[in-house]
């Protein structure tokens, strides 16, 4: 047999055609691997001396937990109730376990290099499809969330704003906000090298502690105060609540890549955990204030509640709109790929720019559509993210090394979270899609 008896790699384990736009599109990469432009961006995330160091990886793993999910986490709360928030810690605690199986499961194939792969060694090229679909799925989603959330804002900070485009025809507010907002993005989902994109997204662990302390300062400064009492439990909201929660934590799909990228994999567990503690404790922060400043009046995102015309509101505001901006190319471009791969547009610049312009247009409209910015994430998270982050790390773990190799406690312990997944996934989709159809 060649290569020294080796054996051949399996075609299904190939990752090259799922991992690297996935790779390009959170800002990471394999030492060593994909085109140029990729490499650049692999200067950024591992030194030169052969991989990232813990605390790089900790950073970096802050960063992609580190999301817009901060803006709802007080409207999620709200949703809930304060018993929900036994909810969160829960969801962090099942997030970071699952995460840990993803690790293990990479440890089963040195070609097992991202989560694809790990779909396609329980799987087969079955698993490989799943895998990919639903972070697709989940990244197109929260494009259009992106969308919504600049609408927002700068309808907030900009009130009253209207365009007209002839006789009869006037786009004001927030509708307004996302056409424009979409054309000054379209330009950079037309670009190959997102390592500029990436420089400004690796902002969002800075913003996400700038954010909480601007609600701060606008509760204890400039006079909102802690007057919100809110409820102890809401029986009824909980599975908003719940897949707002999972939303938060929906960074599994780079994990894998995290871990390569280090120098040292065996204290990837170890960063795994402070990542998720130094989260919940800015997303419980994030909340609590939120709740106490409003109460059941909290807004889909909390910065809609923030007094107009205070420093404060303003740089909570202009703060929440840096990231969306910068990171929604990041989050089209493995979508893009894949479809350019499926077409086998290859370097068709103009056939490329076409793609990823149809794609901003398809956004646009769904944005347009379904303006409901705590709905949608619900849903992502209800949806997508407990099947990307809970459900498939579960059974993907089953799969590759048997329940013969497993402790009856461990699989007592991902039985139960299977199920529990199961049924938060049933019950966030159906109430947030009942949600949102009650908005039309």
């Amino acid at each position: 047999m060649a290569n020294g008896g080796a054996p051949p790699r399996s075609p299904s384990y190939d990752s090259a055609d799922f991992e690297q736009p996935l790779l390009r599109a959170h800002g990471g990469l394999q030492p060593g691997k994909g085109p140029p432009a990729a490499r650049d961006h692999e200067a950024q995330c591992s030194p030169l001396d052969g991989g990232a160091t813990s605390l790089r990886t900790c950073f970096n793993g802050l960063n992609a937990l580190s999301g817009v999910g901060l803006l709802s986490i007080p409207y999620a709360l709200a949703e809930g109730g304060w018993l929900s928030l036994v909810l969160l810690l829960f969801v962090a605690a099942v997030c970071c376990y699952t995460g840990q199986l993803l690790q293990t499961c990479m440890s089963a194939s040195p070609a097992v290099r991202s989560y694809p792969d790990i779909g396609a060694r329980a799987f087969g090229l079955k698993g490989r499809f799943a895998v990919s679909l639903f972070m697709y799925a989940e990244l197109y989603l929260v494009a259009i969330g992106f969308l919504i959330l600049e609408g927002d804002n700068l309808d907030k900070l900009f009130p009253g704003t209207s365009l007209s485009f002839g006789p009869g025809i006037v786009v004001s507010g927030k509708q307004l906000f996302i056409v424009l907002v979409s054309i000054a993005i379209l330009p950079t989902t037309w670009l190959r090298n997102l390592s500029v994109l990436a420089y400004v997204s690796a902002s969002g662990v800075l913003a996400s502690v700038v954010l909480v302390f601007c609600v701060l300062w606008a509760a204890v400064v400039d006079g909102v105060g802690f007057q919100g009492k809110g409820t102890m439990l809401n029986v009824s909201g909980l599975p908003t609540a719940l897949g707002l929660y999972t939303f938060c934590y929906c960074g599994h799909a780079i994990f894998p890549t995290l871990c390569n990228s280090m120098k040292e994999k065996d204290k990837f567990s170890k960063v795994l955990v402070i990542c998720f503690v130094a989260c919940t404790l800015n997303y419980g922060s994030m909340a609590i204030l939120g709740y106490l400043m409003y109460g059941d009046d909290v807004e889909s995102q909390v910065t809609l509640n923030l007094p107009e015309g205070k420093l404060s509101s303003k740089l909570a505001i202009y703060t929440a709109l840096i990231n969306p901006f910068s990171k929604y190319a990041l989050m089209v471009t493995p979508v893009a790929t894949a479809i350019e791969e499926k077409l086998l547009a290859g370097n068709k610049r103009s056939m490329n720019m076409l793609i990823r312009t149809f794609i901003v247009i398809s956004t646009v409209v769904i944005a347009l559509t379904v303006p409901f910015f705590g709905h949608l994430m619900a849903l992502v998270g209800s949806l997508l993210s407990v099947m990307a982050s809970m459900l498939l790390p579960c059974i993907c773990y089953l799969k590759i090394f048997g329940t013969a190799r497993c402790s009856r406690a461990e699989v007592a312990l991902i039985v139960m979270i299977i199920v529990l997944g199961s049924l938060v996934a049933a019950s966030g989709t159906y109430s947030s899609l009942q949600k949102i159809i009650h908005e039309f």
